[in-house]
């Protein structure tokens, strides 16, 4: 066995071994043998944390309450914007080079002639380090669908689906209801298992499959609602549960209500299982200190500058609802710093956001799935974007200088598009002397 002594050598090899981080070969065999050789389990609750959007979300505000209440927590999240060590966050911090480098080494003693992807890899060496650091809750995002994703390949104790929209349509499917159907995998039998749906029109194949396993399954506005109130505060009513005037996440968007939603309903069903149990202060602490990167978060102002990492119609919608809110709405205009995947529904993206963007600066970016700026640029003019305020660029960097560079202090600039295109705007602004903190 090859010494690799650092995390970018094992980074290296593990990409070297499967065709790459990009390749995507879905299936539970490898995981199932895998987690059996090297013994993984958890004597904690597992909550799993499927959808389209607001995963990233429903996971951080989990965390960040856990922690609230004094336990000890791990969260595995994906992709990462800068540093791979973002994908394991233990006991409120990213993992260390050395304990990846350690577990890492135990998953390639125990692989033997199988071949892992690169998420099958790592996703076993950070279950490993999760598993030896004997924690009180354990966070697990799914990155992929549900069925056939390596994360599926552990039973929660509580399970969600956040939301149903398009996406990834070449390995889940076309529309709704077959996506649907293959995130609703993540859920588990009753009595010892708990689901969520917190979507609110829900694809039938996922209420279908729920009620075939025997799921006890909790739904928004069916066993689980909130109500705003103007003060910024809200209501969680849930089946045994009675919160009134919790505090609004600290995140951006008009959608963190609702997430916040799924996560309190996965901590109430965790709470009737007697799997965990965490109080009214730990929920506000957590709820008012939440943090997440790339969620429209504001970065900068006069003028301001709004990472997005969104890129799919569902995401589309909720960024132009932000963007048209008061939030950040001044005189001045919008302008737009995008670089895209061409495997994604860049024309419907273009079409869903167009009203509320100014000016166009899109970019190219790198890499297998990469798109061109002359590819997007075909999409958006054909999605109705005015040629005469387009403007390409070969990377985001040089985009996001002339954007900044043309922008007055009035004006807001959006940069949006892929986690790709968010990661190589912070390390554009990390560069010229901006201060963005990477957190889960």
């Amino acid at each position: 066995m090859e010494s690799r002594k650092t995390l970018g050598e094992w980074l290296d090899y593990i990409e070297a071994m499967h065709g790459g981080a990009e390749v995507i070969d879905l299936g539970l065999g490898r995981m199932t043998e895998m987690i059996s050789r090297m013994g993984i389990h958890f004597d904690c609750p597992v909550f799993t944390v499927a959808g389209t959007n607001g995963k990233g979300s429903t996971c951080a505000m989990l965390e960040s309450i856990f922690r609230s209440a004094g336990l000890r927590v791990g969260m595995h999240t994906s992709p990462h914007m800068l540093r791979f060590n973002e994908r394991a966050w233990l006991l409120g911090r990213e993992a260390t080079d050395e304990e990846l480098c350690r577990v890492f080494e135990e998953v390639e003693e125990k692989q033997g002639d199988l071949i892992l992807s690169y998420f099958e890899f790592t996703a076993l060496g950070i279950l490993k380090l999760f598993m030896d650091a004997k924690l009180d809750a354990v966070v697990l995002e799914i990155g992929l669908g549900g069925r056939l994703d390596a994360i599926n390949s552990i039973d929660p104790t509580v399970s969600i689906v956040t939301t149903v929209g398009i996406d990834h349509t070449a390995f889940l499917g076309p529309d709704r209801e077959s996506i649907g159907r293959e995130k609703s995998f993540v859920y588990r039998a009753a009595p010892c298992h708990a689901a969520v749906c917190a979507d609110p029109e829900p694809p039938k194949s996922l209420l279908q499959h729920a009620e075939e396993i025997g799921a006890d399954l909790r739904c928004v506005n069916r066993d689980f609602r909130t109500v705003e109130h103007g003060d910024g505060t809200f209501d969680y009513e849930g089946r045994t549960w009675s919160l009134k005037a919790l505090p609004r996440p600290a995140l951006a968007g008009e959608m963190q209500i609702a997430n916040a939603a799924g996560a309190l309903a996965m901590l109430e069903a965790a709470d009737e299982l007697k799997a965990i149990h965490v109080g009214r202060e730990a929920i506000e602490t957590g709820l008012r200190r939440v943090v997440i990167t790339g969620r429209f978060q504001l970065v900068a102002e006069s003028p301001a500058i709004i990472l997005d990492a969104g890129h799919n119609p569902h995401a589309a919608h909720e960024l132009a609802r932000n963007l048209a809110s008061l939030l950040y709405k001044t005189p001045g205009k919008t302008i737009a710093v995008v670089g895209m995947l061409k495997d994604k529904d860049r024309f419907h993206v273009a079409g869903i956001v167009k009203d509320e963007i100014d000016e166009w600066r899109i970019a190219s970016l790198t890499g297998p799935r990469a798109s061109t700026a002359d590819d997007l640029e075909k999409e958006f003019l054909r999605a109705g974007v005015p040629a005469e305020h387009v403007r390409k660029f070969e990377n985001i960097p040089s985009a996001l200088e002339f954007a900044r560079g043309e922008a007055s202090h009035a004006d807001r600039i959006i940069v949006f598009g892929s986690f790709v295109t968010v990661s190589a705007a912070i390390e554009a602004l990390r560069k010229d002397g901006f201060k963005v903190d990477i957190v889960p």
